[in-house]
């Protein structure tokens, strides 16, 4: 049968295989929704659906964020859902008992990459409730992950459990994982996300002040790795002022690249003259920029006649500067962005994207990267990574963090 569902959605595109009885309806609801990997890890999920001004429109559900998607077209017994970032979609159809049976693509800078996905009406759980949790979640914990050439990275891993739910993420010097949600069952601990781009599931047990035999799984494909981690309500992670810096001997940037509409804007030009400028280097691709965005474009709006600006580098996967265009102008869009946001013409990958753009630079180590110019026109900070919603109070300590420098480069 899945043989045969796949084959009709790929020969056919918009017209779907006659499902027979199948129920033609995107309920009103909650759904639990699985991305089937090949090693059977699933990754899952949850979705509301809800009729709004008579169309259809989803939340996509992760922890405490609400994620709106609202290009959701039903014909037929066929369903297709345009994520609003990342360019990912859903291409599904309704099967036995009001089910979506289906498939979730990525499309890459060089090609496309799907998954089969299956989604469930009238489902609040994400995981079946197991047994009754033996073990407490609660804290903050240094974690190690060992992928499969045994390179290791760290992060902190920050959760609260209420009864056998547990909501978290994980920190590092990057940006964080953004929101995580699951359970306890038993002394198991589970955790999933998914936003477009993040589709994670995480696995562990969990001893007291230890957790062990930790597996995460990343993605659609077969990225696995190891984890494990340590109780420590102390551990902090490395000042994200120090990791990317202003080399020695310079004190100014000097680029110009396109905007939007492919005209040249300069950090030269008058308009950021005598004024206080941050720039981040962000790409539609990644999520935490996606957040780092939500907030500046919203702070931009109530305070750019306090003088100050705001400009964007994107670093897209794509040199190309049309096909970098329209993976940005969604991305902009939705967060209403009025701020220029020139396009680098060179991606993420690039060993040497920091020479390439920001010679000035000791590098480009993550995304986003947020730099603080003062009036004259010098380096003030460099702050790698975000520390976005899924954080809770580091999110809250990063919001009045930023507004107390800004003041004191605006007053200086």
């Amino acid at each position: 049968m899945k043989r045969l569902w796949i084959y009709c959605l790929a020969g056919i595109g918009m017209t779907a295989c006659n499902t027979g009885n199948a129920k033609k309806e995107l309920t009103p609801g909650t759904w639990q929704a699985s991305l089937h990997r090949p090693d059977g890890a699933d990754i899952v999920f949850n979705f509301l659906v809800k009729d709004t001004a008579g169309k259809k429109v989803l939340y996509v559900l992760n922890a405490t964020d609400k994620l709106l998607v609202d290009d959701v077209k039903v014909s037929g017994d066929s369903v297709f859902i345009k994520m609003p970032f990342f360019d990912s979609d859903f291409k599904a159809r309704f099967a036995d008992g009001g089910n979506l049976e289906g498939q979730w693509t990525r499309h890459l800078a060089d090609k496309d990459v799907s998954v089969p996905f299956t989604a469930k009406p009238n489902t609040a759980e994400r995981f079946p409730k197991g047994a009754a949790p033996s073990q407490q979640v609660t804290g903050r914990w240094v974690t190690t992950f060992v992928d499969k050439d045994n390179k290791t990275s760290n992060a902190i891993g920050e959760f609260k459990q209420m009864g056998d739910l547990v909501h978290g993420t994980f920190l590092t010097t990057t940006g964080d994982y953004r929101f995580l949600e699951g359970g306890m069952d038993g002394d198991t601990l589970r955790l999933s996300t998914f936003d477009g781009s993040h589709a994670y599931f995480f696995k562990a047990v969990v001893k007291k002040d230890s957790i062990v035999n930790g597996r995460f799984f990343a993605g659609i494909g077969d990225h696995v790795e190891d984890w494990s981690a340590v109780k420590n309500d102390t551990a902090k992670l490395p000042d994200e002022r120090t990791i990317a810096t202003i080399k020695p001997g310079q004190s100014k940037l000097d680029f110009t690249f396109p905007d939007m509409n492919g005209n040249k804007v300069s950090i030269n030009d008058d308009r950021f003259k005598n004024k206080v400028v941050v720039i981040t280097l962000m790409g539609s691709w990644c999520p935490n920029c996606m957040d780092e965005t939500g907030f500046l474009s919203e702070w931009y709006k109530k305070n750019k006649d306090r003088g100050v600006e705001v400009i964007g580098l994107s670093y897209e996967r794509t040199p190309d500067f049309e096909k970098s265009k329209k993976a940005l102008a969604g991305f902009l869009t939705r967060f209403d962005v009025q701020y220029p946001v020139l396009i680098t013409g060179v991606t993420p990958a690039d060993p040497e994207k920091g020479e390439k753009t920001l010679p000035q630079l000791t590098g480009i180590k993550g995304f986003p990267t947020t730099i603080f110019i003062d009036k004259k026109g010098n380096v003030k900070e460099v702050h790698t990574g975000f520390s976005g919603p899924g954080t809770g109070e580091h999110y809250e300590q990063f919001k009045a963090d930023f507004e107390r420098l800004i003041s004191q480069l605006l007053e200086s």
